[in-house]
């Protein structure tokens, strides 16, 4: 039976390799002049071909050929609004089905079926000199824009479409959540070292040390289309009690802690790897996926905490003008970690009141790892003074770190609040905490 599947496999590849490859090199077209003829392609053939040109010279574009691009996307792909009208008025005179269906054809802009038909290349019809599918490629066509729109905020309105139809082509029930270890494959393991956002990995050595021991797990999400490009990942150490610093979590053992009967699970590092995904959110069914898994495995496991950083706490109060700051301010000015001994209870106090009192003008806490797990309907459970006094630790937070907890029978109940009232739990320590901080603007 074995065998049998290795020649239809063998079958499947040899009648693959014989389909035509197309060369973007080899047209004279320009790129634009290709994305018109792809909408008006009526046959398969004729959308592979083109939609692979179109995609191999997108990847050979300058700088300045990419924001022309983009600005054609934007200008001459955008919505036909004498069409929209036309059969608006057409509709409400005749509402049938298909004078429904033309009204809703004219109300999406051209450039979605473009990029729909874009997403329909066959991998193998790209060539080896393109990296991934053509959905990686208009993942990383949508990193493009997004970079080239904080100079021109115009081009966000191309976006609109990419991340419209990313959100639809990414749900969940597309993606596979993937346990990484020390024997996956080495080339998604360097890539785990690459997309680390949060807890720098600096070598393979280190990597070692996060994925080898027993207490230490790791998760990744992937897509079909790009199987060997993890989307989201995230870190897990399992503890006895809450860790209270990321130097704790991350130090180098020789034992392990799965012996000693362990009762929490630490998400201390969440990474988006793909830029072009940039609001597409995984994180929140990725850690709700895990500490489901986690608790059918290990049933001794009581707690889902994180360790997270604040990111804005450092800025927050260098910003702060209230008088009863300024002794602090003076002493960490430096910014060092020698600085901050002394100070840690002011410290605790104020990062409370910047988590529970900082807000934006749409009423949701300042800081974005906040936000985000808040938003999943995790808590704000404690503060960590000294917890990372990394570079950027002290940099961001001047070493402060919080623990948000998921607790299972809350979640959904806190999730709704958040969503509905931007209302933030926390625990009664944290909640003094922020009283004893004094009034902060």
């Amino acid at each position: 039976m074995l065998r049998a599947r290795t020649l239809l496999q063998d079958l499947f590849s040899s009648i693959a390799d014989l389909r035509p490859k197309f060369s973007s090199s080899s047209d004279e077209r320009t790129i634009e002049q290709l994305c018109s003829d792809l909408l008006a392609c009526n046959d398969e053939t004729s959308i592979q071909r083109t939609g692979s040109i179109i995609l191999g010279k997108y990847e050979q574009l300058d700088e300045v050929g990419k924001e022309r691009f983009f600005r054609f996307l934007n200008d001459e792909m955008d919505l036909d609004s004498e069409g929209i009208q036309t059969h608006v008025a057409s509709y409400q005179k005749n509402r049938d089905a298909a004078t429904l269906g033309q009204l809703l054809q004219s109300a999406e802009p051209r450039r979605q079926d473009l990029l729909r038909r874009l997403n329909q290349v066959q991998n193998d019809q790209l060539g080896g000199k393109h990296q991934g599918g053509a959905t990686h490629v208009l993942v990383r066509m949508r990193a493009d824009l997004l970079r080239l729109a904080t100079k021109d905020k115009t081009l966000y309105i191309a976006d609109l479409d990419f991340a419209h139809l990313f959100t639809s082509w990414f749900n969940r029930g597309f993606l596979r959540i993937e346990p990484i270890s020390w024997h996956t494959p080495a080339d998604i393991l360097a890539k785990i070292i690459q997309y680390e956002a949060v807890h720098a990995i600096n070598d393979w050595d280190d990597l070692r040390n996060r994925l080898q021991p027993d207490d230490r797990r790791c998760f990744a999400f992937f897509h079909p289309a790009m199987p060997n490009e993890p989307l989201v990942f995230v870190e897990v150490a399992l503890c006895k009690g809450v860790p209270t610093s990321i130097q704790e979590v991350l130090e180098a053992r020789a034992d392990s802690l799965m012996n000693d009967d362990v009762d929490t699970a630490a998400f201390y590092s969440i990474s988006n790897c793909q830029r072009g995904l940039n609001g597409i959110s995984f994180g929140n069914a990725l850690i709700k996926q895990v500490v489901t898994d986690l608790s059918k495995e290990i049933p001794s496991l009581k707690q889902f905490v994180t360790l997270s950083p604040l990111p804005g706490f450092a800025k927050w109060l260098t910003n702060n003008q209230d008088p009863s700051t300024a002794a602090l301010k003076a002493a960490i000015a430096e910014a060092s970690t020698a600085s901050l001994i002394g100070h840690e209870g002011a410290l605790k106090s104020l990062a409370a009141q910047y988590l529970l009192e900082a807000k934006r003008p749409d009423g949701q806490p300042v800081d974005p790892v906040a936000r985000f797990h808040l938003r999943n309907g995790a808590s704000v459970h404690a503060l960590h003074a000294g917890a990372d006094i990394s570079a950027n630790g002290i940099k961001n937070s001047f070493g402060v770190m919080v623990n948000y907890a998921y607790e299972l029978p809350y979640v959904a109940g806190r999730h709704e609040d958040y969503v509905r009232d931007h209302k933030i739990v926390a625990s009664k320590d944290v909640a003094n905490l922020a009283l004893k901080s004094g009034k902060v603007t």
